[in-house]
């Protein structure tokens, strides 16, 4: 199984409810017409310096995760709701044991 967990910095006067509408759009995101189980929020701001928002998926094999980074959709999404209101956004693939 792998995980892929990305972790994303709002650029200044980004509202919340602006990440909330993104992070619903992966939420509600289907691959295949199955619901990916996307796990997503915003940082409760317990600790100075966190990221702003991160996301967790889990996908069955790396096949699995490819399809969805190349998934026409989920790069509407990327490119539409997160790279206009991140200044910085990172991602890790790995393996669970």
């Amino acid at each position: 199984m792998i995980r892929n967990v990305v972790v994303g910095v709002v650029r200044d006067g980004v509202d919340a409810e602006q990440v909330e509408a993104a992070l619903q759009a992966l939420r509600d995101l289907e691959l295949d017409g199955e619901p990916l189980g996307i796990v997503a929020g915003q940082d409760l701001g317990l600790r100075e310096g966190n990221a702003s928002y991160s996301l967790t998926v889990d996908f069955a094999d790396e096949d699995a995760y490819r399809r969805y980074d190349l998934d026409e959709e989920h790069n509407r999404i990327r490119r539409e709701l997160f790279a206009p209101i991140s200044s910085e956004i990172r991602r890790i693939q790995f393996r669970l044991p």
